[in-house]
């Protein structure tokens, strides 16, 4: 098994237990800004390498310039991402049938820790790519069949509407990040989080996860995303 979507879950869930049974409610808004902290900073990595090739912040630039792919890993287990596009224009909409962040946390008996994840990851990697797209997320597959997620602009400078054209929005390869990546960025976000609000104590609830995900997936993994510590992930 390598790095993963499972492996990207399990690492957000497993800081969602232990900042949420250390904490309380201080520990779940932990989470949550961890969460946002980490998709802002992917988000801020997409708008930089559009910048750089003089694309416009647009939807279709946003998802053309997307960081990863399902791995092949996830596609010969059934549990890749499947989704339909409802509504390309003006503003878009999208249904999400299959998904192995789903599959994991569920396997996990977490959902509630899916449902607080998935409220606020998409709609901040838009958020951190331009404020201005509004990326909303009204239902997902922890307690319905399907999740929703929908799309427009609110920038009057932008074209109205999400003017979503898939010919445009297929990710090229040298943009995306493999789930090593990934996956190191999700840990570390999660543990400077948590050590900048509880300090030395949210420095130890780190630590401890990462103790987790060397017992249950290998200390190999754990070992390479340690390797990411002094990793800045705002640069492309």
């Amino acid at each position: 098994m390598g790095f993963n979507e499972k492996l990207h879950a399990y690492i957000a869930a497993r800081f969602y237990v232990r900042l949420t049974h250390t904490f309380g409610e201080k520990g779940k808004a932990a989470f949550i800004h961890g969460t946002q902290y980490y998709a802002e900073q992917r988000g801020r990595r997409m708008a930089k390498r559009a910048i750089a090739d003089g694309q416009p912040l647009t939807y279709d630039t946003y998802r053309a310039y997307g960081e990863w792919v399902s791995t092949e890993e996830m596609k010969a287990a059934g549990c890749a991402n499947r989704s339909e596009t409802i509504k390309a224009g003006p503003d878009w909409e999208m249904h999400i049938y299959i998904c192995p962040w789903h599959a994991q946390f569920a396997e996990m008996g977490l959902a509630e820790a899916g449902l607080v994840y998935c409220a606020h990851l998409d709609n901040s990697i838009c958020r951190g790519f331009n404020p201005y797209i509004v990326y909303e997320t009204p239902q997902t597959l922890h307690d319905h069949d399907r999740c929703i997620q929908t799309v427009t602009h609110a920038d009057g400078r932008q074209p109205k509407g999400a003017a979503f054209d898939p010919a445009k929005a297929r990710p090229l390869e040298e943009r995306r990040k493999d789930f090593e990546y990934h996956c190191a960025h999700s840990y570390w976000s999660y543990a400077r989080t948590a050590e900048a609000i509880f300090g030395e104590e949210g420095k130890a609830l780190a630590e401890e996860a990462l103790s987790d995900l060397a017992e249950d997936w290998g200390r190999e993994y754990a070992d390479i995303i340690d390797t990411y510590r002094d990793t800045d992930f705002e640069r492309i």
